[in-house]
C-alpha cells in the first residue's frame, strides 16, 4: 500500500509543479540579487540573505528561510489535506476500504507519502539553491556574518549545518502535515482541510506578534520555525532548536492520534 501511494505521489504532475514553484521564488531572488548586487542589511529580510553576496554556500539556508514562512507550509497543507479528503471527494475512499486494506494501513500509507513529499521538497529546494547560489555568488571560503556570530565556518561545517537545517525544516513541517491530515479525515473537501491547517498557522503567526499572547507564544506551532539560524552560530545554540523539535513532536503525536481515532471510527460514505 505504501508503495502504491509513493508511486501515485511521484507520478502526479501536481507534485512536481508544486516543487517547481517552490524552487522558483528563491531562484528569482538570487537572480535579482546577482543583477542588482544589493542585499538587505544584516537583520533585515529572510535569514542569511544579507550574507550571500559574499558566498553562495549560504544560499541554501537563505532559500529555506524564504519558502518556510508561507510557500512550503501551503504546499505541505495542500498535499496532506488531499490525502484522505481527496479520495472521499473522488468517491474512491469507500472502494479502497472495501479491498483488504485496513483503515490504519491506509492512513499510514498516506502519512508516509506526505512525509516523502516534505523531505523531497526540502531536498530539491536546497540542492537547487546550492547550485544557483554557488554559480551566481561564488564558492569562496565561507565566513559567517556578524548577524549570526561573526565566526568562520569551514566548507565541511557549512555542509553539515546545512544538512541539519534541512532536517530541522522538514521536521517543522510535520506539524503542518499532521494538522492537515487530521482535518482531511474530518472533511470530504481537500481545500477545506488545507485551508483549515493554514488558518491555524496564520493564527499562530499573528499571535507571535501580540504582547497580550506572550504566555501562549512558547507553545505556538510556528514559534521555533526559524530557530535553524542558531545552527550557523559558533558554537551552535541548541536550546531553541531542541525546543522546536520537541514542540513539533507533541503536535504530531496529538494530531496523528486524533486523525487515527477519527478515521478508524468514521462512517465512510464516499
Amino acid at each position: 500500500m505504501i508503495g502504491v501511494e509513493l508511486v501515485k505521489l511521484l507520478r502526479r504532475p501536481r507534485t512536481w509543479v508544486v516543487i517547481l514553484l517552490l524552487d522558483a521564488l528563491p531562484t528569482l531572488v538570487a537572480v535579482l540579487l546577482a543583477v542588482t548586487d544589493v542585499a538587505p542589511r544584516p537583520g533585515e529580510g529572510p535569514a542569511f540573505l544579507s550574507a550571500i553576496l559574499a558566498n553562495g554556500r549560504l544560499f541554501p539556508a537563505a532559500a529555506l528561510a524564504i519558502v518556510l514562512p508561507l510557500f512550503l507550509p501551503v504546499s505541505v497543507a495542500v498535499v496532506a489535506g488531499d490525502a484522505i479528503a481527496g479520495e472521499a471527494q473522488a468517491g474512491t475512499l469507500r472502494y479502497l476500504l472495501a479491498r483488504p486494506v485496513g483503515r490504519t494501513r491506509l492512513l499510514v500509507a498516506k502519512l508516509v507519502s506526505t512525509l516523502v513529499f516534505v523531505f523531497l521538497a526540502v531536498v530539491v529546494v536546497t540542492v537547487t539553491a546550492y547550485f544557483v547560489g554557488t554559480r551566481l555568488f561564488g564558492n569562496e571560503p565561507l565566513a559567517v556574518t556578524t548577524s549570526v556570530s561573526g565566526s568562520s565556518l569551514t566548507p565541511r561545517d557549512a555542509v553539515l549545518r546545512t544538512l541539519l537545517t534541512m532536517v530541522y525544516v522538514a521536521l517543522s513541517m510535520l506539524g503542518v502535515a499532521a494538522a492537515a491530515l487530521f482535518l482531511s479525515t474530518v472533511t470530504d473537501s481537500p481545500l477545506a482541510a488545507a485551508l483549515g491547517a493554514l488558518a491555524v498557522l496564520v493564527t499562530s503567526t499573528l499571535l507571535l506578534t501580540l504582547d497580550a499572547a506572550r504566555a501562549l507564544q512558547p507553545y505556538l506551532p510556528t514559534r521555533y520555525w526559524l530557530a535553524f539560524v542558531d545552527l550557523f552560530r559558533q558554537p551552535i545554540l541548541w536550546r531553541d532548536v531542541l525546543r522546536g523539535v520537541g514542540l513539533q513532536a507533541v503536535y504530531v503525536v496529538v494530531l496523528l492520534g486524533a486523525a487515527w481515532a477519527n478515521f478508524t471510527t468514521k462512517d465512510v460514505k464516499s
